[in-house]
């Protein structure tokens, strides 16, 4: 059974505190000469994920070479995340989509559960 069931595995987080994490994965291409704009559009971005409940994170991975652009968000649980999807805040951060020059093709999102986390000792 995977995250999709509902099942997922507790971690230890970095204050190693067990909590459940899912990790959603946006893969995005994003056009050259468009790089600077898209990574812009996150600093200035509302804000609305991180007032959500069971958000743990979020990271913007840019490709050290070729390839597409990374948003990771980290959610307590598949329930978390899909309540985020289905909010009103959602909506609000996704009302003003960028222009459609600014991506090299479709994006390509994946969820997974973490099976295992390690850290230093």
């Amino acid at each position: 059974m995977g995250a999709e069931e509902g099942k997922i595995n507790t971690v230890l987080d970095t204050d190693r505190q067990e909590r459940t994490v899912i990790v959603v994965a946006n893969r995005i291409p994003v056009a050259e000469g468009w790089e600077e704009a898209f990574e812009e559009r996150f600093r200035n971005r509302a804000g609305q994920v991180e007032q959500q409940p069971g958000f743990v994170r979020m990271e913007i991975l840019r490709p050290v070479e070729s390839g597409p652009y990374v948003v990771k968000t980290y959610w307590e649980s598949m329930a978390a995340f899909r309540a985020w999807t289905e909010s009103e805040d959602f909506r609000a951060a996704h009302a003003d989509p960028p222009p459609r020059e600014m991506f090299a093709g479709d994006n390509r999102m994946e969820i997974h559960e973490v099976a295992l986390s390690q850290e230093p000792k």
